[in-house]
């Protein structure tokens, strides 16, 4: 991967990144479909995953501390799975006014604002996520859809 595609998920912004992978999208040979699904993903994923960083909180999948955004760890949360977890995650972690549900120090925890998830409970509800209730199943079409996502943005870092 090329160094400038870490320092730019290491400090650039939201707006940035997916400018970035939409114009990487460009100019390769895939279908306009791709580029409507690619953009909104990368948006909702980035509106929790850069709050994060910024606060210095930053985490994966498995709950440990991280320090820095990079294109592994993004592809690591593109998951349909770890997407849903990071939404309830960032839900409670809303209410209660403190990052819930990782192996970060109570230091760290307590450094937590509340991140707004309007856009990725926006995405995830597209795709029939139910926002309710975290045992509730999502289909398995959807799943199929999104790991197409995924795999389009996997191509591109």
């Amino acid at each position: 991967m090329k160094e400038e595609t870490y320092r730019l998920f290491e400090t650039a912004t939201i707006d940035e990144i997916v400018d970035t992978i939409l114009r990487e999208l460009d100019t390769r040979n895939e279908s306009p479909f791709w580029k409507e699904k690619v953009g909104p993903f990368s948006n909702a994923v980035l509106s929790v995953l850069i709050p994060l960083r910024d606060s210095g909180i930053l985490f994966d999948p498995q709950g440990d501390k991280t320090e820095l955004l990079t294109p592994e760890l993004f592809l690591e949360w593109s998951d349909f799975v770890s997407l849903k977890m990071l939404v309830f995650t960032i839900a409670k972690s809303n209410e209660a006014n403190q990052l819930l549900r990782t192996k970060l120090s109570e230091e760290d925890c307590n450094k937590y604002t509340p991140i707004d998830l309007e856009a990725l409970g926006t995405y995830l509800s597209k795709y029939s996520v139910n926002l309710e209730n975290e045992a509730l199943d999502f289909p398995i079409a959807n799943y199929n859809l999104h790991q197409g996502v995924s795999n389009v943005i996997k191509s591109l870092l």
